[in-house]
């Protein structure tokens, strides 16, 4: 079989895909990948062929002139994701062409894919893997991206139907109008519902790669979406640190990240943890910036503290006490996984929504901030290591990972749509 996958050019929508290409590779599939020339080196070294688009780092912008909120929140969506869909979709087009793939599969912000499922003409079926949380339309009638845990009755859901018209106003309509705008350029159809909910529900397939424990109650679920829990691992080539063989075993871990993309300010959740936990004899505190260097750290690191750009989670999480994050989708995915509790606080990008899942699941606690103070790291993370519940209510989501067998569900659900797609002479638009 021929696969075209394509992927935003962030490593966090990167990773996923890879993940995918490998396991399609493994079993003797031809593979072709598509993103930005920066992500070359680890797609190549998947032994996958590579075939860049310039995005013209659309991907990485971040709107510095204003405060956290829904206005920031869509012009930075704007620029990321709907910006770029037209040098995507001719970029599939193009790779369609030539490669003739037996289906697309790409991440669910490469908005280029929207052409081909709006369009009229032939084309291969197309399968999106998602890179975050479930986001669909609530029943409840909440706001998507305010991290609201699911109404417990008829009052909050009528507040939640207040913030949603007011978020619909501010975010939701406006994306959906400029991503029509773009789309009727392309002489193409408005998308057919609220652009999160369009991505969900118009592909063949839509894989989410986590467990139905980790998503709230949809009612009814596309018959399009699967879940396949945590994406197989790839080995990340970055070694086990020497301090971590031979650190002391009867010391708890705390693992503290802010991901590769909002750590822009350390100051915002790294600095905190090591201040919180600095007199605790009884921990080992380790951190990894997401690739800024180490001294972009302000101040001395504690002397229980251990930090490194970047660090094999996989190799750590089964040894890790509690997971300090800011929210990012792929490392809470790892740590439920691994059984590990979560202290999450974070905001930014889809953040709020992943936090506001850690602490319905009951698998942690959700601080709801993008700068916790050093009190409130203190006390979460007390509460998540003395509280057996947090690591027992981890442990059952991990049996629930393990049960679903990922890489399985991923293929399987793969060649499902490629049978079922009839056989096409023509060329997508």
């Amino acid at each position: 079989m021929k696969v075209l996958i394509a992927a935003t050019a962030l490593t966090g929508h990167v990773n996923p895909l890879l993940a995918v290409g490998r396991l399609l590779a493994a079993r003797g599939d031809s593979v072709v990948m598509t993103t930005a020339e920066r992500f070359r080196e680890p797609i190549e070294a998947a032994a996958l062929r590579f075939v860049p688009y310039d995005d013209g780092h659309a991907a990485e912008y971040r709107e510095t002139g204003l405060p956290a909120g829904p206005e920031r929140s869509r012009r930075e969506f704007e620029r990321r994701f709907i910006d770029p869909m037209p040098v995507q979709a001719e970029a599939l087009r193009r790779l369609v062409e030539t490669e003739r793939p037996d289906v697309i599969v790409a991440g669910s912000l490469f908005l280029g894919v929207l052409p081909m499922l709006l369009g009229s003409r032939p084309r291969p079926p197309i399968v999106v893997l998602n890179v975050s949380f479930l986001f669909l339309d609530r029943p409840d009638d909440a706001p998507v991206g305010l991290g609201l845990a699911p109404a417990r009755n008829a009052v909050e859901r009528a507040q939640y139907a207040v913030l949603k018209s007011a978020m619909d106003a501010a975010f939701v309509a406006p994306v959906r109008s400029y991503a029509d705008a773009k789309l009727a350029g392309l002489g193409l159809p408005p998308l057919p519902a609220s652009l999160p909910h369009s991505i969900a529900v118009l592909p063949d397939l839509f894989l989410q790669p986590t467990v139905p424990e980790f998503e709230y109650d949809y009612g009814m679920l596309p018959p399009n979406l699967r879940f396949t829990g945590l994406l197989p691992v790839p080995q990340t080539g970055v070694p086990l640190p020497d301090w971590w063989r031979t650190r002391d075993p009867a010391k708890s871990v705390v693992l503290v990240t802010q991901g590769t993309l909002a750590n822009a300010d350390l100051g915002e959740l790294i600095e905190p943890t090591l201040a919180a936990l600095a007199d605790r004899d009884d921990l080992i505190v380790v951190a990894t910036t997401g690739g800024r260097p180490i001294e972009a750290l302000s101040g001395a690191v504690p002397a229980n503290a251990r930090v490194a750009p970047f660090l094999p989670f996989d190799a750590m999480l089964p040894e890790v006490a509690v997971l300090v994050t800011n929210g990012g989708y792929g490392s809470v995915s790892q740590a439920l996984a691994a059984g590990v509790p979560i202290v999450s606080a974070g905001m930014t990008e889809d953040k709020a929504e992943i936090g506001a899942r850690i602490g319905w699941s009951g698998a942690g606690l959700n601080l709801a901030t993008n700068a916790p103070t050093v009190g409130a790291l203190r006390d979460a993370i007390d509460t998540a290591l003395a509280q057996p519940r947090f690591r027992a209510r981890a442990a059952s989501m991990a049996r629930s990972f393990a049960m679903l067998e990922s890489g399985r569900a991923v293929l399987a659900g793969i060649d499902d749509v490629v049978r079922a797609a009839p056989v096409i002479e023509g060329i997508a638009a």
